[in-house]
């Protein structure tokens, strides 16, 4: 599963849990902190989940979408996330999330209600379909979307995903951020 915090009061936030039987949350935040929401802040939300017997992992050093190091951004800010996918972190933080999910239900968490633009949805859940590990989206209503049902859902069975320019060595990839989350230049 996967659930996006968004801006909801943290009863509401262990309702939508609870709703759904999950008994673990993975948090992929690469910072677990919220300025606007500070119930969403990692020790807060350890906290409040460990109080109503959630256990809370966070994953967010191995499977967050703002990793450290310019090889994971294109010459524009995006975050390449092939090359994420492809890192030896990201493979044993994968592992980490399939394995909790072995023992209790998992919901991925990040702060984006809607999946489509948020790379739990566009990094981690590919590859975990890749994996062939079906993941089903709780919506802030309540709702659930099934992966194959979210609009950004589409050329994920494509095998090329980034292309080298031969002119100034940029890259171009379909599997990226949706936006740029760092001001540079060239990279």
């Amino acid at each position: 599963m996967s659930i996006g915090h968004s801006i909801h009061p943290i009863e509401v936030f262990v309702e939508l849990l609870r709703g759904h039987g999950v008994g673990s949350v993975a948090d992929v935040r690469t910072s677990p902190c919220s300025r606007f929401n500070s119930q969403f802040n990692r020790h807060a939300l350890e906290r409040d989940l460990q109080a109503v017997g959630i256990r809370y992992l966070f994953l967010g050093e191995a499977l967050g979408g703002r990793p450290e190091g310019d090889r994971f951004y294109d010459h524009e800010g995006h975050v390449l996330y092939g090359r994420i996918a492809e890192s030896r972190r990201f493979e044993s933080g994968l592992s980490r999330l399939v394995e909790q999910s072995e023992h209790s239900r998992v919901a991925v968490m990040c702060s984006e209600e809607n999946p489509a633009g948020c790379h739990r949805f566009l990094l981690v859940t590919r590859a975990l379909h890749g994996r062939g590990v079906e993941v089903v989206h709780i919506r802030g209503d309540g709702s659930t979307q099934r992966t194959d049902d979210v609009d950004a859902f589409r050329g994920w069975s494509d095998p090329v995903y980034e292309n080298v320019s031969l002119l100034d060595g940029s890259v171009c990839s379909s599997w990226r951020s949706i936006r740029p989350v760092t001001h540079r230049g060239s990279v």
